[in-house]
């Protein structure tokens, strides 16, 4: 096993920075680090009241909405910069990390895993870990050398990285307090996810489903690492569902399970997206192929599946279904439902019964042409010309990068409105022989990106009724829409925009209130919004990057003057 110490620097003097890097923890870094108060499982499960942003979504609901109403539709335009920190320049992939604020401490990670702790009202940086990975760690990383944030438990920090490691920092210092190595690098897996620290777990899933790597989630012991389960999300061969695939093809099928999951505290349920099946021509793989595609429900204690629903079977088009599964109370056609709503790669806008599985309502939010419906059981209609053989090319919506992708939708339960970030592009698939190599791209179809016909422009932030699975207003954009959603009980939508702006919408109508200065550059994250001492703050990374300019054809094209580099911007009403 490979194994990194990293580097850790204290924004202090260098004899604590040299007590630290060989495990000694110090209280007195920062005033704000001296008070952290401990992420419990209780406060976790209450974050709803939480003036910070204790985990990803904020609450393990996945709902990106905060109670906070300082800012509201009246004074937001009023908004001001209060700080801001650029990050050194050679890191100008990009920034997609959500910041986790707990008391005063601000936590965020950049591109190559490197973790970042400020004073969330001030800007002093407190710390850094830079764990300095090989070349390898970003062989097989797909889709830009990215991190998504970190999990806060107990007095700890927890980051997952490309290199395979999960490592536990010390919250007020950096120091490591542990590390466990999951994979090797550089053969196929990688993470990029925060993790989601649960009651005595933290659980991560395995991005790699280009390169035919296996999909999993696992659970680690947040005091130590040690592994307490691990499930595999394509089943083997004899085992339930198992034969959904061909004998022999389920060791590099794919199904990566690389975006936080959320999780129900009332039914003890923890509940995960699963993404494509490997390779991407299908013909090679006959079968649904579980669970790639599918959302699980899964017991947290044991990573058995309660059950599961798949989105889109015999995947094709790499239409993952990762995205977030958000938990939400609804009412459709006069009856109420314990729900997860989902935006799906697919096109289509979800609800489904949480209970069990069942589908409650599956309508289209983008142009959508190969899944063209779902039957009253739930299960995907598509259409089988859609499907490309060696030697074929087919057109089709959306495109592999899907009506969504992984940007984080935000859920209101009082307006029951859902803001989704949704983008608008087909493409041509053409079907090619492919064998498995280890380490190499496992996709057997070559692709090229076109615009949406008829569409407004590349990108939508759109608001739906969960309700009704109704369209209630939209924003269009010629750019994609690749940053995340914050809501808040002000009224007020807060999301990012690639040409360089964080805007703040009227939740009710989608009108633009206040719009930032230009920023350093494009936004690709989701924002968080925080109070300190009386005082609302709402925080975005800004940093252009991810998969759009990799692989998005024109929409890179379109955005190629976008200019790279991270900084982390602060903002919080002008009183003076």
């Amino acid at each position: 096993m490979k194994t990194r110490v990293g580097s850790i620097t204290l924004a202090a003097t260098s004899a604590i920075g040299i007590a630290v890097a060989v495990g000694l923890t110090f209280s007195a870094a920062a005033g704000a680090a001296a008070d952290y108060p401990p992420v419990t499982y209780d406060r976790l499960t209450q974050a709803q009241g939480d003036p910070g942003w204790l985990t990803y979504y904020r609450t393990y609901d996945g709902h990106a909405h905060s109670p906070l109403k300082q800012i509201t539709t009246s004074n937001v335009k009023s908004l001001k910069q209060v700080w801001s920190y650029k990050f050194p320049a050679e890191l100008k992939q990009g920034f997609e990390a959500t910041p986790l604020v707990n008391g005063r401490l601000m936590f965020v990670t950049t591109p190559k895993d490197n973790v970042y702790a400020f004073d969330a009202a001030t800007g002093k940086q407190l710390w850094k870990y830079e764990p300095k990975l090989g070349a390898e760690s970003f062989k097989t990383a797909c889709c830009d050398v990215i991190n998504r944030g970190v999990a806060l438990y107990g007095k700890n920090v927890y980051v997952a990285m490309l290199s395979g490691e999960v490592a536990a920092l010390d919250a007020q210092t950096g120091a490591v307090v542990w590390k466990k190595q999951m994979f090797e690098p550089g053969v196929g897996y990688a993470f990029s996810l925060a993790p989601l620290a649960l009651d005595g777990a933290l659980v991560v899933g395995s991005a790699g489903g280009e390169y035919g790597a296996r999909g999993f989630i696992a659970a680690l012991n947040p005091d130590d690492g040690n592994v307490l389960w691990k499930r595999y999300t394509v089943p083997g061969a004899g085992e339930k569902h198992g034969d959904t695939w061909p004998d022999g093809t389920q060791e590099h099928g794919g199904a990566p399970a690389w975006l936080t999951g959320t999780y129900d505290p009332a039914s003890k349920t923890l509940f995960w997206g699963v993404g494509n099946p490997g390779p991407w021509l299908a013909d090679l793989r006959p079968g649904d192929n579980l669970y790639s595609n599918s959302l699980l429900a899964m017991d947290p204690k044991s990573g058995d599946i309660k059950w599961h629903y798949q989105y889109t079977r015999h995947d094709t088009w790499d239409y993952d279904g990762v995205n977030t599964p958000v938990l939400a109370k609804i009412n459709y056609e006069n009856k109420d439902y314990d729900a997860v709503i989902h935006a799906d790669r697919n096109g289509y806008f979800h609800a489904i019964d949480r209970s069990n599985g069942k589908l409650i309502y599956a309508k289209p939010f983008v142009r959508a042409t190969s899944v063209t419906g779902y039957t009253a059981e739930g299960a995907p209609i598509q259409d089988e010309t859609k499907y490309p053989k060696v030697g074929t090319t087919i057109e089709t919506c959306p495109s592999f990068l899907g009506g969504k992708n992984w940007w984080s939708t935000s859920y209101d339960p009082e307006k029951h409105l859902a803001i989704v970030p949704s983008l608008h592009a087909c493409m041509t698939l053409s079907g090619k022989s492919v064998t498995y190599m280890k380490g190499l791209p496992y996709l057997g179809e070559g692709f090229e990106i076109k615009p949406e016909p008829g569409s407004q422009g590349y990108g939508e932030l759109q608001a739906i009724d969960v309700n009704t699975g109704k369209k209630v207003w939209s924003h269009w954009s010629k750019l994609p829409w690749n940053g995340g959603v914050a809501t808040t009980a002000g009224g007020l939508a807060f999301s990012g925009s690639l040409d360089g702006h964080l805007l703040a919408f009227d939740e009710a109508t989608g009108k633009v209130l206040w719009q930032s200065p230009k920023l350093a550059s494009g936004v690709i994250a989701q924002p968080s919004v925080f109070e300190i001492e009386g005082k609302q703050y709402v925080a975005i990374l800004a940093g252009y990057g991810g998969a759009n300019p990799i692989w998005g054809g024109p929409m890179a094209k379109a955005a190629e003057k976008i200019p790279v580099g991270g900084t982390l911007y602060v903002f919080a009403l002008n009183h003076s």
